[in-house]
């Protein structure tokens, strides 16, 4: 069951994306996400390379002006945070109905998926863990950028087994002369701080 309070999903409408649809160098295979502003698929790159990876697009219905500011904002930002542990980047474009897209590596998993499969984590490799991630917000922080919706769900695991923090979609970039302000704020209460809805 998700927990995630929506306070403008209710005007989105379903993805219109069809599996096996191409979009730019990229053939849709499978849906493999969705948050409160955009649908992720697995999907097959054909060109320069061919690969597997992440393509996340804005939902119909959410592509306003201002949502597609926080998904430009987002991919700023994530073309900004240089760090090993944070989800990179590969291609970003837009769909023939001139919705974003972002195309990010394609990982194994979440931490939120491992705990269920899991259970738990032992106590020195959570330690670990949570000692990378913090230090990774640490530079996020130092950088702008505060990530607010940072929950298991939303740390992925890398190649070589490190944490990789994803999904800055409802981040806000906190230097006055490029912050974003937000009127579609996703928040998932449950790894909220109260202290969080000052920023929006």
């Amino acid at each position: 069951m998700r927990h995630d309070v929506h306070f403008v999903d209710q005007l989105a409408e379903r993805p219109s994306e069809a599996i096996g649809q191409q979009i730019g160098r990229y053939k849709l295979l499978q849906q493999i996400g969705e948050g409160g502003m955009g649908v992720v698929y697995m999907a097959e790159q054909t060109e320069p390379v061919e690969r597997r990876v992440a393509l996340k697009i804005i939902k119909p219905g959410m592509d306003t002006r201002q949502v597609i500011a926080r998904f430009e904002a987002e991919r700023q930002a994530l073309a900004m945070m240089d760090h090993a542990n944070i989800a990179r980047v590969l291609d970003a474009g837009a769909t023939e109905a001139g919705r974003p897209y972002l195309v990010m590596p394609l990982l194994p998993g979440s931490l939120g998926d491992e705990l269920k499969d899991r259970g738990t984590i032992p106590w020195a490799e959570a330690v670990d863990l949570i000692a990378e991630v913090s230090d990774t917000v640490d530079f996020a922080h130092g950088e702008g950028l505060v990530h607010r919706d940072l929950k298991p769900a939303n740390i992925m695991r890398g190649m070589t087994g490190h944490p990789l923090v994803a999904d800055f979609g409802i981040s806000r970039i906190v230097d006055a002369d490029v912050s974003m302000q937000s009127t579609a704020l996703t928040l998932t209460p449950a790894f909220s701080p109260p202290e969080s809805l000052s920023y929006a």
